[in-house]
């Protein structure tokens, strides 16, 4: 009887893990630049085409090794030019990937997981519960899957994708070890040569992995705020019941301060009408805020079905920003791009086989505030 063997698939592979592959099926190490640049430079995912390598090692590595990035579902382009790809991973779940254009720069959001573990209140793809963590693989394969479709290879100097924010549909410090893979290869010159500075994790606030963070890699830091205090945030962001903010904002200190370039931290606050929007958060915020260094991107709610909140008016969200500015601080407002393809922040859904049930009770809480005719109020449980 045969068996099958379970080939590996280089596309997640770092560099020392790609030298380490080739230490152990008896060959020299500089193979692995060579391989990992026909995979992230040149987006080639067949062996044969590799012509610097010789024909005796493309058919051994056909035995036993693959190129493999996620399954694209679909590829939706907005009247804005941003761009949404569905991808199917190994669980059998679909998570989303989105490329926005702003002048020459151009910002891939990823996902790094299948569905998300934390439930924030007024984000969509918390809706859809949890399935899995990507592989390291998944993950840069919608790096490799985007710069492809671009025509970006070989890899140029003048690339469309300048930027990458792990801001996608999931948690990414939940899926510590294969997020760190995937972000050293978009910073590896034998892979996507990102500058550190502009690929950007982004957190709702796993504080002991924040902590971890700096002993692996020195990445920008984006804080999913949210509220300017406990009580609040707690409602929005579950988490916070178990990281509260003193807590939180000492974590990203600690983080900052190992980075040592003037680089500061990104806080991410989503406005909701009515619910964070006044002025007196700015005021709270403000306080909150005067011990770390920070920029802030306000985002205005971008609506989805039965969440229960609603985009606050142009004269709110301008009033909290003038606050803002006048304490000092560095505040934009984020345009909302893509939500003609359902692509805008928040509203990133995939398609989740969801192992929680989560999905099951927001459909079922959503049906009964149907029938009631009453607006409904978001769960908030993890």
């Amino acid at each position: 009887m045969t068996t099958s063997t379970v080939k590996t698939n280089l596309l997640g592979l770092t560099q020392p893990e790609m030298e380490k592959f080739f230490d152990s099926i008896g060959e020299k190490r500089f193979r692995a630049g060579q391989v990992m640049k026909w995979i992230h430079h040149f987006g080639v995912d067949d062996f044969d085409a590799m012509t610097n390598v010789s024909k005796a090692l493309r058919d051994k590595l056909k035995a036993i090794a693959e190129i493999r990035g996620p399954e694209v579902v679909s590829e939706d382009i907005s009247t804005d030019g941003t761009r949404k790809w569905v991808v199917r991973v190994a669980s059998g779940s679909c998570v989303e990937t989105v490329y926005i254009p702003q002048g020459k720069r151009g910002t891939l959001c990823v996902s790094s997981q299948a569905g998300c573990a934390l439930d924030c209140s007024f984000c969509s793809t918390g809706k859809q519960g949890f399935n899995s963590n990507l592989t390291a693989a998944e993950v840069i394969g919608q790096v490799w899957i985007a710069n492809k479709s671009f025509g970006s290879v070989p890899a140029t100097v003048d690339r469309a994708i300048t930027n990458v924010v792990m801001m996608g549909m999931g948690e990414p410090l939940l899926n510590f070890d294969n997020v760190i893979a995937a972000m050293h290869l978009m910073m590896d010159d034998l892979g996507y040569g990102i500058s550190k500075r502009r690929v950007t994790l982004s957190t709702s606030g796993v504080v002991p992995m924040i902590d971890e963070l700096a002993k692996h890699i020195d990445v920008s830091l984006a804080l999913s705020l949210h509220a300017p205090n406990d009580a609040l945030r707690n409602q929005l962001v579950p988490i916070n019941k178990k990281y509260p903010l003193k807590m939180l904002l000492e974590s990203c200190q600690r983080y900052m301060a190992t980075l040592g370039e003037k680089r500061v931290l990104t806080i991410e606050y989503t406005m909701l009408k009515d619910i964070n929007d006044k002025v007196e958060h700015a005021v709270e915020m403000i306080e909150l805020l005067k011990n770390t260094p920070c920029k802030i991107n306000l985002i205005p709610f971008n609506p989805f079905p039965h969440s229960g909140y609603e985009r606050p008016s142009n004269n709110a969200i301008r009033r909290f920003q003038d606050q803002l500015h006048q304490a000092g601080y560095n505040v934009t407002v984020r345009t909302t791009r893509g939500e003609d393809i359902d692509a805008a922040c928040g509203q990133l859904v995939g398609q989740v086989m969801d192992r929680t049930r989560r999905s099951e009770r927001y459909i079922a809480g959503r049906e009964l505030n149907a029938a009631d005719d009453l607006p409904l109020i978001a769960v908030n449980r993890i």
